[in-house]
């Protein structure tokens, strides 16, 4: 895990902070590992009241890691299985958790933060998921949870156009709880989360679990078609395009294939 991932303990409160800030906190697999091995460790830690996920620097997290994903599309690898893995584990998981989002939060980091229970946000913080941008198609279990929080019709517009989402218009969308000025965040998120420790621990792990049930018909759903639908993309010239502009800073030219 090395300096990717840093987590904290205090009173039963657990920070997990990632740790790139120079890469806006980009998802590259030193951090997934990171993110995965520290929430398997905690599930089974009985001191443990409250999670809080956030960013190092100016940016929560700005997806995954666009070199490696580069490097990993020439190797006909899939660099988003472990994405989809490391959100699904913080939504399993039996502690509640909450996202501090203070800037950014683009593709992946977007999905991360949506896949804990609560989401804080500093007012200067944007939501994103620019895939269509880069050639992809987003995978089945994060647009399921998009369109679970966000209802159709805004899934809609943030993947259709790629555009952000102000933290305010993220509030209206309902894919936030609250949004308070940058300075006053880390004064929210002490206070959500110290809320939520000083309750009962069995308590919090049930209603966590009835929540779990009130939803978990979604996952009767199939979507092997969807899987290999993107699958499909990121091996697409238009895919490797996408990331290559992204990196370049210039427009992608999409030939649609």
């Amino acid at each position: 895990m090395a300096d990717e991932v840093l987590c904290e303990a205090a009173n039963g409160v657990v920070t997990i902070q990632i740790n790139r800030p120079d890469k806006r906190n980009a998802l590259n697999g030193a951090v997934l590992r990171g993110l995965s091995e520290h929430f398997a460790r905690l599930e089974s830690d009985p001191t443990v009241r409250c999670i809080v996920v956030r960013g190092a620097g100016r940016a929560f997290c700005s997806g995954m890691d666009l070199d490696e994903m580069k490097a990993q599309q020439a190797q006909a690898a899939d660099p988003e299985s472990a994405a989809v893995k490391i959100c699904q584990q913080i939504e399993g998981s039996r502690h509640p958790t909450i996202a501090v989002v203070q800037g950014d939060a683009y593709a992946g980091g977007c999905e991360l933060a949506l896949h804990c229970d609560l989401r804080l946000a500093a007012d200067v913080a944007r939501f994103c998921m620019p895939l269509a941008r880069l050639g992809l198609v987003v995978p089945f279990p994060l647009g399921q949870k998009l369109v679970e929080i966000a209802g159709p019709a805004h899934t809609r517009q943030i993947l259709l156009t790629g555009q952000p989402v102000s933290a305010a218009r993220a509030l209206e969308m309902g894919m936030v709880h609250q949004v308070v000025p940058l300075a006053e965040l880390d004064a929210l998120a002490a206070s959500t989360a110290r809320t939520i420790a000083d309750n009962a621990p069995l308590s919090l792990s049930g209603m966590k679990q009835v929540i779990a049930r009130a939803i978990s018909a979604r996952a009767q759903i199939p979507y092997d078609d969807l899987d290999e639908l993107a699958r499909r993309a990121r091996k697409t010239g238009d895919a490797r395009e996408g990331v290559r502009a992204m990196l370049e800073k210039r427009r992608p030219q999409f030939r649609g294939e």
